[in-house]
């Protein structure tokens, strides 16, 4: 399994609309940097957020409905101090049946206690991306929508996969708005 190149990353754009809108160089005078990198793409963030408003209790997973958000769409967002935002990505992400994507945050915003987390997008995964971002800093931390916050790095598989994602149906394809977490059966899910 070898790391895509940039080459790679723009051919699979024109042949097979992998990442749209799509960025072909590295944009980054006065912004935080996003588009092709030498082996990836640096996506970016969309307008809306959900922040969580804390000290609610216990945060259980199956139960993701019960978690208070506040909605907010805006150029930017503010990141209480030790709290996290989901948010969405600018870019809609097609992953070849061949590929498996790692994704990582970038130093700006790690150099401010910002922890970006995106799971891997699997093979025929296709979807908005949703991002949690959580700042481990003691104060308020600012995010820029249209502006870079992760790096996706493509892996490309010696052999094709038996199943991919879109064969098992998986919860979280051709997402469109930020999606909270998900147990398969559970009733979030069976009601849309």
């Amino acid at each position: 399994m070898g790391v895509k190149p940039d080459y790679w990353i723009v051919q699979m754009v024109g042949e097979h609309q992998m990442i749209d809108p799509f960025e072909e160089s590295q944009v980054g005078q006065g912004t935080i940097s996003y588009g092709v990198s030498s082996y990836g793409y640096d996506m970016r963030l969309d307008r809306k957020f959900l922040v969580y408003r804390g000290g609610a209790g216990l945060v259980d997973p199956k139960r993701t409905g019960e978690m208070p958000f506040d909605e907010i769409e805006g150029d930017d967002c503010i990141i209480p101090a030790g709290s996290f935002v989901l948010a969405r990505s600018l870019e809609y992400f097609r992953i070849p049946r061949s590929v498996l994507t790692l994704c990582t945050g970038k130093s700006t915003y790690a150099r401010c206690g910002l922890i970006v987390n995106v799971t891997p997008f699997e093979p025929e995964w296709e979807g908005f991306v949703t991002i949690s971002i959580s700042n481990t800093s003691p104060s308020p931390v600012k995010v820029y929508a249209g502006e870079g916050i992760a790096q996706v790095i493509f892996l490309g598989a010696d052999d094709l996969c038996r199943t991919s994602y879109a064969d098992r149906k998986g919860k979280y394809q051709a997402q469109e708005e930020i999606v909270r977490a998900k147990v398969s059966g559970d009733e979030e899910e069976r009601n849309g």
